[in-house]
C-alpha cells in the first residue's frame, strides 16, 4: 500500500494495523515528544522530533554550546561529550536515544570549586588551542582518556586522541597538556 504526500512524493503508508504494532513496539514519531536527557547530574526536559540529534538539542534547546558542529558525520570530535563515562559524538546519536544515560559536557566538569579543571589549566599552560573551536571536544575526550590511563605516555596520547582532529594543528601543545594534567590531577587537585 503507498500513499502521495504532500509533497507529492509516493511513500509506503502504514496501514492501521502495522501503526498499533509500531506503537506497542516503543516507536515514537514522527511528530515532537517531549523528552528527559540526564546532562551534567541534572534531568533536562525538552522537546523533540525523533531525527533530532543530541548534540542540536543541547545546542538549540539547553543552551549548552560547548560541543560543536563541525563534520557532522561523527569523525572529528569537535562535539564529544561523555555518554556513561565514554566519549560518544553528540552529532551521531539521537537525542531520543540518549534517555537514561549520563551525559557530561564540557560545561560539566570545566570548572571544579570555582577554579579550571586540571585539563582546561593545562590546556591554556601549553598553548594546546588556536581558533578553539575543536579544544571542548579535545577537552572531553582527554578527560575520557585520562579517566581510562591515568599514567599516559607521549605516544599513547597520541594514539588515545586519534578521534579528535585540529585543524590549526595544535597536537603538540593537545599532548603536552594532557601530560601535565595527567601530573596535576595524580595528586588529587581538580581531579
Amino acid at each position: 500500500m503507498q500513499s502521495v504526500g504532500a509533497t507529492g512524493a509516493v511513500a509506503p503508508a502504514l496501514i492501521p494495523e502495522q501503526a498499533a504494532a509500531q506503537t506497542a513496539a516503543g516507536v515514537v514519531g514522527p511528530g515532537a515528544v517531549a523528552i528527559t536527557l540526564t546532562i551534567n547530574g541534572k534531568p533536562l526536559k525538552a522537546t523533540v522530533e525523533p531525527r533530532e540529534t543530541l548534540l542540536d538539542v543541547m545546542r538549540h534547546q539547553l543552551d549548552l554550546t560547548g560541543a560543536k558542529r563541525v563534520c557532522d558525520r561523527g569523525t572529528c570530535g569537535a562535539c564529544s561529550v561523555l555518554v556513561n563515562g565514554k566519549v560518544a559524538y553528540a552529532c551521531s546519536i539521537l537525542a531520543i536515544d540518549a534517555q537514561g544515560k549520563q551525559i557530561t559536557t564540557i560545561e560539566g566538569f570545566s570548572m571544579t570549586a570555582g577554579k579550571p579543571h586540571a585539563l582546561v589549566a593545562a590546556f591554556v599552560n601549553n598553548d594546546a588551542q588556536q581558533c578553539g573551536y575543536c579544544t571542548p571536544g579535545f577537552v572531553v575526550a582527554s578527560k575520557a582518556f585520562l579517566d581510562r590511563n591515568p599514567n599516559p605516555t607521549y605516544e599513547q596520547v597520541k594514539d588515545g586522541l586519534g578521534g579528535n582532529l585540529c585543524r590549526c594543528g595544535t597536537y603538540m601543545g593537545i599532548r603536552k597538556a594532557v601530560l601535565e594534567a595527567a601530573k596535576t590531577m595524580k595528586g588529587g587537585s581538580n581531579a
